[in-house]
């Protein structure tokens, strides 16, 4: 059974990105949100959780689940919040195991702690491939919590579908309303990045919206027929209006016409979006056409290893100082026949945010300062490293004005370990009867 058509849900976002203070999660909760949805996952915060699992098969979730758990199991036991999150990562059956532990610890009996697991093997060359993940849909955390969960940890769930799950699981929409499952997706995609939809990464007079010491998140709150309103929490920063939610309406977004999650085809074109009030926006009109047959996944292969220096020379001749240094370094490393796959370089202060595509006309000739980035690529960790040998070769030896040299790897650390991604596309009838549900509770 679905949960009973409840008139109005209230979805709060508690995390847009791996990192995100769990602070942040604090005035959701306080504001008495029915769902509080952390979203952890990228897909480069996805390859690092591959690696460290790759290291140590007890790893691979989000490190910070404990605290966010931390925070979060009083309100979901004292208050009824219930809390869903996609920190499982790579490892969802360890990401829950720690959440029956830490709600056991503290005393939270009763709680059921939800896990929506797939671990079959599905990638199209696993001769090169080590990890593989397929982007899910919103039916296996529904399923979570049609059997009572409190708590649900997932790994790649998309991450509109965190939020659709608990509109299905409320409202009762069907699988094949297509319409309600796209006005459930948008919901989901304006809240699925946190702060954006109430200033953050707004391009406007952000100065007014910004205040630090009072951030909270957006919470929509979504009635039967899908229509939300989009406001924050009371007393909070930030700001909820057309243009912060219209501009998070199209991030990330290839085509407007044809938003393709795992569960529905959106159009974000049909969407409207009006002021109805101080920090509340109205969005309606959504419209869908049936869901993909096939889901993406993803391959992630070994890629090499990476070293990098930063140094910054000052007037005059800085630009000259720094390139002379690189094209110098570069040629020390081939000396030594260090086979390096790849090197990059960049100068900030002479166009290393935009590269070629900058227009130096208008810029000094002899800027005051630059720093220089050197980066390079190679097939194993101790090439990478006799790169970074040679730059205290240089130290002492470099023209007037060197104010000083970082290091990516610095000594015992070692350089960062590369993977490769890349998308692959399956039937869903191979993936969707293997997803497993499991809900232990405390």
């Amino acid at each position: 059974m679905q949960g009973a058509m409840a008139s109005t849900i209230r979805i709060g976002a508690g995390q847009g990105a791996f990192g995100e203070s769990a602070e942040l999660m604090r005035p959701g909760f306080e504001a008495g949100v029915d769902y509080l949805v952390c979203d952890s996952l990228a897909e480069t915060t996805c390859g690092f959780f591959a690696l460290d699992r790759r290291r140590d098969e007890s790893i691979g979730y989000a490190p910070d689940l404990g605290a966010r758990l931390g925070i979060a199991l009083p309100y979901v036991a004292e208050r009824g919040t219930r809390l869903i999150t996609n920190a499982g990562g790579f490892n969802p059956v360890a990401a829950h195991q720690q959440a029956v532990a830490i709600a056991r610890a503290s005393g939270h009996r009763g709680l059921r702690i939800g896990l929506v697991l797939f671990d079959q093997p599905v990638a199209p060359d696993r001769r090169t491939a080590f990890a593989e993940q397929v982007y899910l849909g919103a039916d296996g955390v529904v399923r979570a919590l049609q059997d009572g969960a409190d708590v649900v940890i997932t790994g790649r769930v998309a991450d509109a579908a965190l939020f659709l799950a608990p509109l299905v699981h409320e409202h009762g929409w069907a699988w094949d309303d297509w319409d309600k499952l796209a006005a459930g997706t948008v919901a989901g995609h304006l809240l699925e990045c946190s702060g954006q939809a109430i200033g953050g990464n707004y391009s406007g007079d952000w100065w007014n919206t910004l205040d630090f010491t009072r951030i909270g998140l957006p919470i929509a709150e979504v009635d039967v027929d899908g229509t939300a309103v989009i406001t924050k929490p009371e007393g909070t920063a930030g700001r909820v209006s057309f243009d912060t939610v219209r501009e998070q309406l199209l991030y990330e977004v290839h085509d407007p016409a044809a938003y393709v999650s795992p569960d529905v085809v959106a159009d974000f074109t049909a969407v409207r979006l009006d002021e109805i009030g101080p920090d509340r926006v109205r969005v309606h009109s959504a419209r869908g056409r049936p869901r993909p047959q096939r889901l993406k996944g993803l391959t992630f292969t070994a890629g090499g290893y990476a070293g990098e220096i930063m140094l910054t020379f000052a007037w005059p001749d800085a630009e000259a100082k720094c390139r002379h240094v690189l094209r110098s370094l570069r040629a020390l490393a081939a000396s030594r026949e260090i086979p390096v796959r790849e090197w990059h370089e960049e100068y900030f202060g002479a166009g290393g945010f935009g590269g070629p595509t900058v227009d130096r006309t208008d810029e000094p000739a002899d800027a005051p300062e630059i720093t220089a980035r050197l980066a390079w690529r190679t097939d194993t960790a101790d090439d990478a490293t006799a790169v970074h040998r040679l730059v205290g070769m240089i130290a002492l030896a470099s023209p007037a004005g060197l104010q000083g040299i970082g290091r990516r790897a610095r000594a015992g650390a070692g350089p960062a370990e590369l993977l490769r991604i890349a998308p692959f596309f399956v039937d869903r009838d191979e993936i969707e009867p293997h997803v497993r549900v499991h809900v232990e509770e405390v």
